[in-house]
């Protein structure tokens, strides 16, 4: 099955965030060309033919440290093989300090038409302890040079539940994300990982995860703020105004095939996943060698699919089909108010049921995999 979707991961950051597990490269100087340059490799190393895909995804890391002529040539070893269909959805993921006048009209000049901004809180003490580079002045004023280039489809991203001892106001901060009218937001809450400064904060007592009380509150809190303000909650962790959905990540959770490139980036061909090695060095070492940079790969079971098919039909509004003997199972979800059923029997978990999304998703699929 041939994927039209490709992801690219750039792993270059300015510094490591306290709480990010990903793989990614500090960098003081960024080797865009060589980086742009290894990709093409990859490419070619992976694709035979050439074919229209309909998104391309620079993620991280932080693809906007690549600067405006960096994006531009990512996107141009990319189009080699993959050239992006009429209409395609071009994304890139930036940090507000990356974006200047020239930097944000260098990625639209690129094709870039849709912009990911990493602004995760609008309170600086969050910011700081957070290890962002950016405060929270610089994100009004990054908006406002995006669309000044003409990039007007701007998501935002925002983190919550974090430690009550930092005294954010999250109240504050939806009030101000809604301010800089996005076309799209996406909320996550705080996840503590090992190996991070936050792994190791927490460990030691420094830091205290926020309670679960707290998670539920700010999570239904953010669902009722944007879509009172016209947003759509149209999966458990993104909102859109009505014709911004991200189709990108739409095929992630619909289970479309995709291509995965760069350092720790996944694939899909619709049977098998695999993997990229993980350290920026040893990717960029088997491109440059010639060799295939894969890490791994796994063959979906019967009993995988199941579960994919079940937890990601139930992460978004488009739902799920109950099949039988799965009203019973489901009644005490729709008396609770966590689910509900139309008359085409298609279930939806409400803003309360995506709270409690991994329970239901585990006993509906034990039922299925009978």
């Amino acid at each position: 099955m041939t994927a039209r979707f490709v992801y690219v991961h750039v792993p270059f950051c300015a510094r490591r965030c306290s709480y990010c597990d990903f793989s990614i490269a500090v960098r003081r100087e960024v080797p865009a060309r060589e980086f742009a340059a290894r990709i093409a490799q990859e490419l070619a190393l992976r694709e035979e033919a050439h074919r229209e895909v309909d998104s391309i995804y620079l993620g991280g890391g932080t693809p906007s440290r690549l600067g405006g002529a960096g994006v531009a040539a990512v996107l141009d070893a990319v189009r080699t093989v993959c050239a992006p269909a009429p209409g395609a959805e071009l994304t890139i993921e930036v940090n507000p300090e990356d974006v200047t006048a020239d930097s944000a009209l260098a990625w639209a000049r690129a094709g870039v038409n849709r912009v990911s901004l990493g602004v995760q809180s609008f309170h600086d003490p969050v910011l700081r302890w957070m290890h962002r580079v950016h405060d929270a002045a610089a994100v009004p004023r990054a908006i406002g040079q995006l669309r000044d280039a003409g990039l007007t489809d701007v998501s935002v991203d925002l983190i919550f539940a974090v430690p009550a001892a930092l005294e954010r106001d999250w109240a504050r901060d939806l009030d101000q994300a809604l301010a800089l009218d996005p076309t799209h937001v996406s909320l996550y809450g705080l996840t503590v990982e090992q190996g991070t400064p936050l792994g190791r904060w927490t460990a030691r007592g420094e830091a205290r995860e926020a309670p679960e009380e707290a998670y539920e509150a700010e999570f239904l809190a953010a669902h009722d703020a944007f879509t009172a303000a016209g947003f759509e909650h149209y999966e458990v962790s993104n909102y859109a105004r009505p014709g911004h959905r991200a189709r990108h990540n739409s095929a992630y959770w619909s289970a479309a095939p995709y291509l995965g490139l760069g350092p720790s980036a996944h694939g899909f061909d619709g049977i098998a996943r695999r993997w990229n090695v993980l350290a920026y060095a040893a990717w960029d070492a088997a491109v440059r060698d010639g060799t295939d940079p894969v890490g791994g790969s796994e063959q979906l079971s019967v009993d995988n699919r199941i579960a994919e098919a079940v937890y990601l039909g139930l992460r978004t509004t488009d739902g799920l089909p109950l099949g039988r003997g799965e009203h019973a199972l489901t009644a005490p979800w729709v008396a609770a108010g966590w689910v509900s059923i139309d008359a085409a029997d298609r279930l939806r978990c409400t803003a309360s049921g995506w709270l409690r999304l991994d329970a239901l998703a585990a006993s509906l699929t034990a039922h299925r995999s009978r």
